[in-house]
């Protein structure tokens, strides 16, 4: 199963007052595990930044000069993302500014929705976690995720963010180093690499209890059903 984390940077809140992507962050997810691979690209807009935004974001306008505007990147952005399911934070939002660059460029080119499945991680986490604080922010520090980084929202560092958060939320692992064999799979030297297990190597060796243990267990297991009024789960099991 192939996922893309992704999240957006703008120049506004209303892509219907004319707002435009300014920045756009992915990450590759593959069965629930990070690749290494992601797509980051910062774009020109062809119009002033709101200040509130920039005060969100920091990006300024000076800063995206010399960058493509959306056309440019388009297909390179849609290769990436192809049909996979894609992980986002309140996904109308970036949702409807994508899809707004699409129909802008007057291509007949299909919509997200219909080139995607889409998994919005806002509203799982108000699912799983009614009443409470569901920002990203809020969800760092409920599942202990690190965003000391995160002074100033970035597309590429909140995706990142968003991948470790979204599986710990459904309750899967984002990393498991076990040493092994390194292969460098970001696009820039550098990067973080992923760190995968040696083909090679020996089958671990599995240790059966002995028979004092076993006792010991059944013991332990007795206890505990007596303490709980005959509701020990693993007996009943």
């Amino acid at each position: 199963m192939r996922q893309v984390v992704l999240d957006t940077e703008t120049t506004g809140l209303e892509p219907e007052q004319g707002h435009k992507i300014i920045e756009i962050g992915c990450v590759e997810l593959v069965n629930r595990k990070l690749t290494g691979r992601h797509y980051h690209q910062y774009i020109k807009p062809m119009r002033d930044i709101d200040e509130g935004a920039m005060e969100v974001h920091g990006i300024t306008n000076e800063m995206l000069e010399d960058k493509p505007v959306f056309a440019q990147v388009a297909d390179e952005f849609l290769t990436f993302i192809g049909d996979a399911e894609l992980v986002i934070h309140n996904a109308p939002f970036d949702v409807g500014f994508l899809d707004n660059e699409l129909k802008l460029l007057n291509r007949g080119l299909a919509l997200i929705a219909d080139r995607c499945g889409i998994l919005d991680t806002l509203v799982y986490a108000r699912r799983k976690h009614p009443g409470q604080k569901n920002n990203l922010d809020a969800l760092c520090k409920r599942y202990m995720v690190d965003n000391s980084q995160r002074d100033l929202h970035g597309a590429l560092l909140d995706a990142e963010i968003l991948a470790d958060v979204y599986l710990l939320m459904t309750g899967g692992q984002t990393n498991l180093a076990l040493g092994g064999n390194q292969s460098g799979s970001g696009d820039q030297e550098g990067e973080d690499q992923i760190v995968r297990l040696d083909v090679s190597r020996p089958a671990l060796k599995v240790l059966a209890p002995s028979e004092e243990e076993l006792s010991a267990h059944r013991e332990k297991l007795s206890t505990i059903d007596k303490a709980s009024g005959g509701n020990c789960v693993w007996l009943k099991s």
